[in-house]
């Protein structure tokens, strides 16, 4: 099966159904897949074949995930970029993925502009909102209204199951993005598992306020389709009471959260116990909610399951507890999900007892393709299995399990950061503060967050005199990062750590480095 099979399948078995409700818009399946079958045939008139990437540089829209399916039924492969993405990034990842089209808002254009001006690849960009400036040369530049018109001509043969159907860019050490590369099969199998254990139905209501380009607010589009269910799509969390009423409004059953979002609905004075009795689950990824926001949430939403979940990007869900382990495993993220297989190594790839840290391995089909253009850090990360010719995923994270094989998060392997559900690399923050001409070092770690599972704390030294305050710099990142990426605190020093060999020191020493595995908490991601 592929992925785009889910609004087809779902559009003959419920043609009329409410599959979308966006921003007062209701569309039904059958509506969602005429409108996929249209651009998908603009994208082949255009020149878009088979194995192409396509950039959806959209924020969370019916114009969206119409663009999802369009560009999957075209033969291509999507992208989702962040719509608070800079200049810097979108070149950097049309470039790095040699996409042949960019779909993005006309009030983007002159961000499009300068990115199709740096592209060698681009060959058609399509423009939702008012009517695009032409753009003489190589590139074809199309409304979205001219996009949706009836054209003639044949789209390319389906194809199978182990095509590519995402990549899916994440920060990687060097501080340019990598490219998880997810198959059909990859996602098919990973939505699959997850509707299996949440039991997700054609009766399902799923509220979605997390963006597209994060994995987990895209697959509430991925899974609601599979299983013929309704998604009700919002742009952001940013008002939280109105939230509230659109969940009472559309008799919600189904809420994916991520801690932040907890923390500001446990504040909120007009939030009353039983107060949605149809709303039957909540999922937690991105960082743990601590054991008093669960006893609050439990009793806010006494009818509501409550499922703890822990994923990577990598193979998106790993593993989940199951609501009625809560109370006995608060802090535990559960067991390995469906048609899953997870075991914990040290460091020369022996299986650990229960109690012992070591790395978390994964094992499915769910399991992705590799980092796209990067071979060395795929085989890093993709190592040799327990059958002649397969791969399982080494997570880079340290976990233990206990003696009934739940998982415990310990820590991250690496320096990297995982705030908001996003996984942040410092250099790239780094890199921002390096273009501050009064920034002489800088240093980008990630500390420990309830809310946030990590908070990002950036350290300077500026020159000499410096007028530079740190709300100078906080305002500099928010001009040149994506809003995720924007440090919570800066601190200016006269001097940063250094090693020996005149590196600034970001880690602890090896004893602290221990202790923290032993001690460390406990948060997903």
């Amino acid at each position: 099966m592929r992925v785009e099979e889910f609004v087809g399948r779902s559009a003959r078995l419920t043609p009329h159904k409410t599959a979308l409700i966006c921003q007062a818009q209701r569309l039904t399946y059958q509506q969602i897949d005429h409108l996929s079958d249209r651009l998908a045939d603009t994208l082949v008139a255009q020149g878009v074949r088979r194995g192409d990437r396509v950039v959806v540089f959209l924020d969370n829209s019916a114009e969206a995930v119409v663009s999802i399916f369009g560009i999957l039924k075209a033969g291509a492969v999507f992208i989702m970029a962040n719509p608070t993405m800079k200049i810097e990034k979108l070149s950097y990842i049309i470039n790095n993925a040699e996409a042949v089209g960019l779909l993005s808002h006309a009030r983007q254009e002159p961000i499009v502009a300068e990115a199709a001006n740096q592209s060698d690849s681009l060959r058609v960009i399509i423009a939702v909102g008012s009517q695009p400036r032409t753009n003489a040369g190589k590139l074809a530049v199309l409304s979205w209204d001219e996009a949706l018109l009836p054209r003639a001509g044949h789209r390319p043969a389906p194809g199978i199951d182990i095509d590519l159907a995402t990549i899916i860019y994440t920060s990687g050490s060097t501080g340019f993005p990598k490219g998880v590369m997810m198959t059909h099969l990859n996602m098919v199998t990973a939505a699959t598992s997850i509707t299996r254990y949440l039991e997700n139905t054609a009766a399902d209501i799923i509220l979605n306020v997390l963006p597209l380009s994060f994995d987990y607010g895209l697959y509430q589009i991925l899974m609601g389709f599979k299983v013929g269910a309704t998604v009700v799509l919002e742009k952001s969390f940013a008002y939280p009471q109105s939230i509230l009423h659109l969940m009472h409004e559309e008799r919600v059953t189904g809420l994916p959260l991520v801690p932040t979002m907890v923390a500001i609905l446990l504040q909120m004075k007009t939030l009353a116990p039983g107060q949605f009795p149809h709303l039957r689950y909540i999922t937690n990824t991105a960082a743990a909610l601590p054991p008093a926001h669960i006893k609050q949430l439990q009793g806010l939403f006494p009818s509501t399951s409550i499922y703890s979940m822990y994923g990577l990007t990598e193979c998106k869900r790993v593993a989940y507890l199951p609501p009625d382990q809560l109370n006995a495993r608060p802090t535990s993220v559960g067991k390995a999900i469906p048609n899953t297989e997870v075991f914990i190594v040290n460091e020369r790839g022996e299986r650990v007892g229960p109690g012992e840290t070591g790395e978390l391995v994964v094992r499915g089909a769910h399991v992705m393709k590799g980092y796209w253009k990067l071979p060395k850090d795929t085989e890093r990360a993709l190592r040799p299995g327990w059958l002649p010719g397969e791969s399982v995923l080494y997570s880079g994270d340290f976990f233990r399990a206990d003696e009934e094989g739940y998982l415990y998060f310990v820590g991250r392997k690496d320096d990297m950061i995982k705030t908001r559900g996003e996984k942040v690399s410092p250099t790239e923050i780094e890199h921002a503060l390096y273009t501050l001409t009064d920034v002489l070092e800088a240093a980008v770690v990630g500390v420990p967050d309830e809310i946030l599972g990590q908070a990002i704390k950036a350290m300077v030294v500026l020159r000499e005199g410096s007028p530079l305050k740190d709300k100078d710099i906080l305002a500099h990142c928010r001009l040149h990062l994506e809003d995720f990426m924007v440090p919570q605190s800066v601190e200016i020093h006269q001097a940063l750590p250094k090693t020996d060999t005149g590196k600034i020191q970001k880690r602890p020493s090896p004893a602290q480095h221990n202790q923290a595995l032993v001690s460390g908490d406990q948060h997903t991601r």
